[in-house]
């Protein structure tokens, strides 16, 4: 009876939070589109899925997300790899460097892609290679952006395995890669399965990097939401297909449930600083210079284009647009000097970070008591917000938080409270497998002395769950620094964030403009860096969780 009060307790604000912040506002949308003077009208539901564009839409959604994942693991999971048990000069600069594509604006990455890819572009001018307009466009933006998923997923878990046990799988007699088949592999399932998750929820949800990569080609169910609700108007039609859209990852979330559960494992757990060596033998070296060419054409050659952009001047190479930034200018583009969304950008996401935390370590903690379906229903209401349009949660919150007593239309934590909702996720799959490394017999311990259940998490589990903490602190971070989809609906003109900067540069014509939008871009990208530096640099030892002397861990689903 205690564990069930504890649970609920902890579950209690996590569920108003979604329910209030994400189910409204989708629920209001769909019920907008679907109802019209107090009449359902669901046959529009049969007409929509039935017609032959929708149909290609959704199995181009799917297909692509399908492709882009696994074209992902393969590239990034050698990465993942590299950074976690090779010890190599400018590891955490690299390490912070990966991470910046994923918070820089679709539109932006496009447009670098463009730059590379398309008419004029480096391949174009060297080769008289053009894949612009084609999916493998797509799927290599897709990769560039989720290439730190995988990098920061696996390779945090991969870090911290005792590499003696693939050691002695080896003194028995297997080879290097039976070892690592056999006794690795299935330690990183869990973590594989959960950066597979989060690549296929993000590809399928896949907006500006299919509109400007793909052109009038390829659409994917986001897209064409968007479409139907800002151009076309034709809120029935984005009803469905948010339904749609809405099951689909239902299903894929799920399975993903049912998969996990299966490969739940005990392992052991060590410093990552005991694991980390320099690389020995050829296999390694080649292995490490294999994985810094890549990221060197995938993820520093885009940023490298975006960084020339932002200085080429018509007057030459030189900080004109930079300086630029620090006046209105002509267009009425802004009320405000662009420069101020770089301070607009990190309050909101400090405070979206704040509130992530809160509310992924609440449900983190929940997660590891036992609750059955419960539990699990649960687990995976927190990954809905990545899957689900955020086009339908930003227009969401403009119909439902507009009168009291929540008329939050005017207030500046409308932002950080729909930018918190995608990092909620990230915060509960990076502190989950910790917390559930904590022996339970701990916890009874102090329970027993007569320790109430938050002085037992403060005694036990925080020390033990810190880094973790941080680590996930820097990834809501990251998230909400980057967040445009739900942003560019409730961002007051007066008060933009980076991306919506960026994104309104790029939509107005002239040189001005082109070179401001990829001096903005640039900036965010130093602002993302250094913040995770400076991460990096406090990041605390772990404390291993030891009964006896042996490191132990108890895995669920990651």
């Amino acid at each position: 009876m205690r564990e069930s009060a504890v649970r609920l307790g902890l579950m209690a604000l996590p569920l108003a939070f979604f329910a209030l912040f994400f189910a409204w506002p989708v629920a209001a949308i769909v019920g907008r589109g679907l109802r019209v003077d107090g009449v359902w009208h669901l046959g529009r539901i049969g007409e929509v899925i039935t017609e032959p564009d929708i149909g290609h839409v959704l199995w181009f959604t799917t297909w692509q997300a399908l492709a882009s994942t696994a074209l992902t693991l393969l590239i990034a999971l050698p990465g993942a790899y590299v950074f976690a048990r090779l010890d190599f000069p400018g590891r955490n600069l690299l390490r912070a460097v990966v991470t910046v594509p994923f918070v820089l604006p679709t539109v932006v990455v496009g447009t670098a892609f463009l730059a590379l890819l398309g008419r004029g572009g480096l391949l174009d001018e060297l080769w008289g290679v053009r894949l612009d307009t084609t999916v493998w466009a797509i799927l290599l933006a897709h990769v560039f952006f989720n290439y730190a998923v995988v990098v920061r997923t696996v390779g945090g878990l991969w870090a911290q395995l005792d590499p003696r046990q693939e050691e002695a799988a080896r003194v028995l007699g297997a080879s290097r890669f039976a070892a690592w088949r056999t006794v690795t592999l299935p330690a990183l399932g869990p973590a594989v399965a959960a950066a597979a998750l989060m690549v296929f929820l993000f590809t399928f949800t896949s907006f500006g990097v299919v509109q400007i990569l793909g052109g009038p080609t390829f659409s994917t169910l986001e897209v064409e939401i968007y479409r139907q609700t800002a151009e076309l108007l034709d809120l029935p039609t984005a009803a469905v297909l948010t339904i749609v859209q809405f099951a689909a990852v239902g299903a894929v979330l799920a399975v993903h449930a049912w998969t996990v559960r299966r490969r739940e494992s005990a392992l052991k757990l060590v410093d990552p600083a005991q694991t980390a060596r320099r690389p020995r033998g050829a296999g390694q070296w080649t292995l490490l210079a294999a994985v810094l060419a890549v990221i060197a054409v995938l993820i520093l050659l885009p940023l490298g284009v975006l960084v020339a952009r932002s200085l080429d001047t018509p007057d030459g190479y030189g900080f004109g647009y930079f300086r630029s930034l620090q006046s209105v200018g002509e267009g009425g583009t802004f009320l405000v000097p662009p420069l101020e969304a770089v301070w607009n950008s990190v309050q909101y996401a400090l405070a979206a970070t704040g509130i992530a935390l809160v509310i992924g370590a609440l449900a983190a903690a929940a997660l590891t008591r036992r609750g059955g379906r419960l539990v699990r229903g649960f687990d995976a209401l927190l990954m809905l917000p990545l899957g689900v349009s955020a086009v339908t949660v930003g227009f969401g919150f403009l119909i439902t938080l507009d009168r009291p007593p929540l008329d939050l239309r005017t207030s500046w934590i409308l932002v950080p409270l729909a930018q918190a909702l995608v990092g909620v996720p990230f915060v509960v799959r990076t502190m989950l497998p910790v917390l559930r490394a904590v022996d339970g017999r701990l916890r009874e311990a102090a329970a027993v002395l007569g320790a109430s259940p938050l002085r037992v998490w403060r005694e036990v589990d925080l020390p033990l769950v810190r880094r973790a903490l941080l680590i996930a602190a820097g990834f809501a971070f990251a998230v909400s620094l980057g967040e445009f989809g739900a942003t560019v609906f409730i961002a007051r003109p007066d008060r933009p964030t980076l991306p919506v900067a960026v994104a309104r540069l790029l939509g107005r014509a002239g040189d001005l403009n082109y070179g401001q939008a990829m001096a903005l871009s640039t900036i965010l990208m130093v602002v993302c860096a250094v913040s995770l530096l400076l991460l990096e640099r406090i990041l605390p030892r772990p404390r291993t969780n030891s009964v006896g002397g042996t490191p132990t861990d108890r895995t669920g689903e990651f």
